[in-house]
């Protein structure tokens, strides 16, 4: 009598293998998450006044932005996420 074999095959979503899954820190509680849960959101800084743009000179301005990892906590306290949903808000700069 042959051994009987599973009607699927087992696929891991969040990594390539078995095992372990990559850890981040959250970038506003600094919580230990998944890196699969976390919600991706880009922090820095922007002038939006177009007067002001054109007056400072390009080669003097330096605007950075960082990519922070968030836990879903903080994106549902932050507003990074609508409550209950996973759906991300896209008011967020790129």
């Amino acid at each position: 009598m042959p051994i009987s074999t599973a009607p699927y095959k087992r696929t891991y979503k969040h990594t390539k293998t078995r095992g372990n899954e990559g850890t981040v820190r959250c970038g506003k509680c600094g919580r230990l998450v998944p890196k699969w849960k976390t919600f991706v959101t880009y922090q820095g800084f922007r002038i939006n006044d177009p007067t002001l743009r054109k007056q400072i000179d390009k080669k003097m301005l330096h605007l950075f932005s960082r990519k922070i990892r968030v836990c879903p906590k903080c994106a549902r306290f932050y507003h990074i996420v609508d409550k209950s949903k996973s759906i991300k808000k896209s008011h967020m700069f790129k």
